[in-house]
Formats: structure tokens, sequence, C-alpha cells
């Protein structure tokens, strides 16, 4: 194929130097231009149209998960995920926010510039840590959530507060704090969002209504 045209999104101006030193000395790669946060991408993504974005998963703003969702439903380049995090939720909803490929910043140059010819080609590439973990999801080895977790979960879902799910299920707002840090930390997450995307894209809850 011709030239594949890469966006960097890093929210450290070294990183993206670094990326931007890494791949252009590549033949057939060409960095065509790069920012530090997740509204810039999406904008910059419309106006240059990349065959690939590099983006890092945490930015200020919009973080990397939405402006891949948004990139990747704009239908205006591949997104090939480059981070320092390889928890399940930061893969989990990466994946399911149409990212092509989902590497680590431990990564070699060599896979670095593998990666980008491959996500160019629309091939899926997992840097092999984190295809480890999506096998082990798929095989079902993940933990189970009790009755009054996943009661718990569907309100979060709904979009109740923690007061709000004490008074529907009838327990103190504290109960609740508890049996929330309990989801987070059997779904390898940190936020209510994650847990509701995580908790959706391995079908253990029903989408809200």
């Amino acid at each position: 194929m011709s030239e594949v045209r890469v966006l960097i999104v890093d929210d450290h101006p070294v990183v993206r130097e670094g990326l931007r030193a890494v791949l252009s000395a590549e033949t057939g790669i060409a960095v065509v231009g790069e920012c530090g946060s997740g509204d810039v991408a999406v904008e910059l993504a419309a106006q240059l149209r990349p065959d690939v974005v590099l983006m890092d998963l945490r930015l200020p703003g919009l973080d990397g998960v939405d402006a891949t969702s948004r990139i990747v439903s704009a239908g205006t380049a591949a997104v090939l995920v480059l981070t320092m995090y390889d928890t399940d939720g930061d893969i989990i909803r990466a994946v399911a926010a149409g990212a092509t490929g989902y590497l680590l910043k431990e990564s070699s140059r060599q896979e670095l510039a593998a990666a980008v010819r491959a996500a160019a080609r629309g091939e899926t590439v997992l840097a092999a840590p984190v295809a480890a973990k999506l096998v082990n999801r798929v095989r079902g080895g993940e933990p189970q959530l009790s009755r009054r977790e996943l009661q718990v979960l569907q309100c979060i879902a709904d979009g109740m507060s923690n007061p709000e799910i004490g008074r529907d299920l009838f327990i103190s707002e504290a109960t609740v704090k508890s049996h929330v840090m309990r989801i987070f930390e059997k779904l390898s997450v940190s936020d209510r969002t994650a847990a509701v995307t995580v908790a959706l894209a391995r079908g253990i809850l029903r989408l809200p209504h």
C-alpha cells in the first residue's frame, strides 16, 4: 500500500516527540499531525484523514476511549491504542469503542512500526499481555458478582446515585459504597462508566431501560 499516514495523540510532548522520531524513521510511514487531547484528536482526524490514529487512553477532557469511539464511528481512521495501562477494564473499553489494536508503551520500535502498518491494513493487533487477558476473559475465568452486586450495578447503569440506590434497595449509603467498591475490584475498573461498559461487554448486565 502507499505511505501510511499517522496522527499521534498523547498528552506528554516528550512522548509525542519520541513517537514522531521513531515512526518518521520508518520507510512508508509519515506522521501527519500530533496533539495532546481527545477533543483535538477528533478534529484533526476529520481534517487530516490519517490512516491510523495512535491513541493514548488517559487524556485531558475527552478521554482516549471516547475519542476512539467518535473517530471510529466517523469512519475517518483506524485507531491503535498505545498506553501504559493493561488493566482489563481499559482493554475492554478500548476494544468495545472500536480500537483496531492495543499496544503497551513498553513495545519495541519494530513492534510499533509493524502494528501501525497492520492497523492501516485493517488487521487487529494486540500486545501479548493484552491478548492473554482477553483470552482469559473468553475462557470464562471471571469473578462472579453476587446477586446484590448485580442489583447495585444495574442501578448504576440506570444512572442512579449512591443515595438513590440505597433508597431503592433499602440499604444504607455506606453499604452501597461497599458494594460499588467490590464491583470495581471484581471488574478491574476504577469508575462507574467503565464498570457498566465492561459488564455489558461481558454479557453480565442488560442494557439500561
